[in-house]
């Protein structure tokens, strides 16, 4: 099965904006996919349980014939950093535990595997490991979400060198655009990760209200399909 992990620069930089598009431009070209976003800390209790309002998009956007506990298995109520919030739950967040669910995954027959991180890159799990780890272990590849706003650049460049130094393959980047207006000198920006970011881009995403359908229209998946 072919795996992409989509991280971001940071918290809301439009991870989940971005796998629901990628999920949808791989169903489009015909091909079977599943969704996970592992870890989610704000929850809605329903009569089925705890439920992630990314999650559920993730879900639907893959078909949903996934069970929810299979594409989010580690979901918690509160909207706080998520080893706090697995911490006041009682559960222990392990990147053997998030590796093996992940791993499960991958034994499955599908086309694709399309993860979505929570935070950014270097979410910790607990005072000793981030899912970065998990991903390093697995050695799956990292699709990089910029928010665009004032000190992406930054952002983007830290990130991109942490996977770099893990020995992480980086398949391309994708830009997305954070409100209504552009962000001051937003093409030069975009020229500027261009040139710094040594992985495409697959596409710089419009800011839209209604971004659940349609922004697949957006993405070039072509560099994802030869990887």
């Amino acid at each position: 099965m072919n795996c992409v992990f989509v991280t971001g620069t940071d918290t809301d930089a439009g991870k989940t904006v971005t796998a629901v598009a990628l999920l949808q431009a791989l169903y489009q070209r015909g091909f079977r996919c599943l969704a996970s976003k592992p870890i989610a800390a704000g929850a809605d209790l329903t009569p089925q349980g705890l439920r992630n309002s990314d999650a559920l998009l993730l879900q639907r956007a893959a078909g949903a014939e996934q069970a929810y506990a299979q594409v989010n298995p580690f979901c918690f109520a509160p909207p706080i950093a998520p080893h706090i919030a697995a911490e006041q739950a009682g559960t222990a967040l392990q990147a053997a535990r998030i590796g093996a669910a992940l791993t499960e995954l991958q034994q499955q027959s599908s086309d694709w595997l399309v993860i979505e991180g929570a935070g950014g890159w270097l979410l910790p799990l607990n005072m000793h490991e981030t899912m970065a780890d998990v991903i390093e272990q697995l050695q799956l590849p990292v699709l990089l979400v910029v928010g665009l706003k004032l000190g992406c650049l930054n952002h983007a460049l830290l990130t991109v060198a942490d996977i770099q130094r893990r020995g992480v393959t980086l398949v391309g980047w994708i830009g997305n655009q954070l409100n209504p207006e552009p962000m001051p000198f937003q093409a030069e920006n975009i020229r500027a990760l261009t040139a710094t970011i040594a992985a495409p881009c697959l596409g710089i995403l419009p800011y839209r209200s209604d971004w659940q359908q349609g922004m697949a229209d957006y993405l070039d998946v072509s560099h994802l399909l030869q990887h």
